[in-house]
This record gives structure tokens, C-alpha cells and sequence, in this order.
């Protein structure tokens, strides 16, 4: 099953991995190297340091390398309409009246901070697929709930 992501949060794990690579990897051997000429590595903070960050850094890149070969990049400039979909942003009114507007994203573009869900999760999940005046139930940490789709709007291109 692919992994969606808009092009936005494609460029930034390719601008993570390429700064990784190119940038910070290079920079954090040299650190290394230089740590390992001054002698006893045993006690060698730096070294021991470094070695960690390079064990990071490669568990990183690995990890990154990995999403890059299972996303598949959904642009939803291209939607319209008033179905919910991969790329949406949607207002909810629940049954307090109560408004939030939410986007919804690929999971390594989750930022609730910024009302950015998950398609994957559970307010994600219930959303898509459903219209302007639908109404939605979904589960939270808190028990069940229940919103109204109010608006569906889509980023332009």
C-alpha cells in the first residue's frame, strides 16, 4: 500500500536527506576523524560523541531513503469540488458548535499544532470521501464523536 504525501512534503524529506548526505554527515566525520587523531578514543568525548551522531544521522537516512521509495506524491491542487480528499482542507462544526478547520496530509506531514491531521487517522480516516453537510462519527482518545462537514476547500495551483 503506497504512502501519499503532497509535493510540498515530498521536497522536504528530499531537502532532509540531501542536508544529511551532503551536509551534515561530511561535517560530522570530519569532527570524528579529528577527534580520533588526538589519541585515546576510549575516553575521547568527542569521538564517542561523534560515532553516535554518525549512528543517528545513518538510521536517519535509512529511514528517509526508504519513505522516498514508498510515497506516492499526490498533488490536490488539481481537486475540486465538495468531496473531502487527500489534500483537503476541511471545516468540521461539531454538535457544541464548536469550529475547527483541519488539513489533511501524509503522515510525515502531521502538524496539529497547525491543524494538519493524518489521512491515516481516525478524524483523517472518517473525513475523506464524505461531502459538504455530511455528518461524521469518528473515535477519539475521549469517546466517540460526531462533526459536520461545513466547507471543503482545496489549495490552488
Amino acid at each position: 500500500m503506497p504512502v501519499y504525501i503532497t509535493p510540498a512534503g515530498h521536497k522536504k524529506i528530499v531537502e532532509e536527506y540531501d542536508w544529511l548526505i551532503n551536509k551534515e554527515r561530511p561535517r560530522i566525520t570530519a569532527e570524528v576523524s579529528y577527534a580520533a587523531s588526538l589519541g585515546d578514543r576510549s575516553e575521547n568525548s568527542e569521538y564517542i560523541y561523534g560515532k553516535q551522531r554518525l549512528r543517528e544521522i545513518d538510521r536517519r537516512l535509512r529511514f528517509l531513503k526508504g519513505r522516498l521509495e514508498g510515497i506516492e506524491v499526490v498533488d490536490p491542487a488539481g481537486f475540486t469540488g465538495d468531496k473531502a480528499l487527500f489534500g483537503a482542507t476541511i471545516t468540521i462544526e461539531d454538535e457544541d458548535g464548536e469550529v475547527q478547520t483541519w488539513t489533511v496530509r501524509g503522515e510525515d506531514e502531521v502538524d496539529t499544532a497547525n491543524f494538519v491531521i493524518s489521512y491515516v487517522s481516525p478524524l483523517g480516516k472518517a473525513l475523506l470521501g464524505r461531502r459538504v453537510g455530511d455528518e461524521v462519527t469518528f473515535q477519539t482518545p475521549g469517546g466517540r464523536r460526531e462533526v459536520t462537514i461545513t466547507a471543503v476547500e482545496f489549495p490552488r495551483p
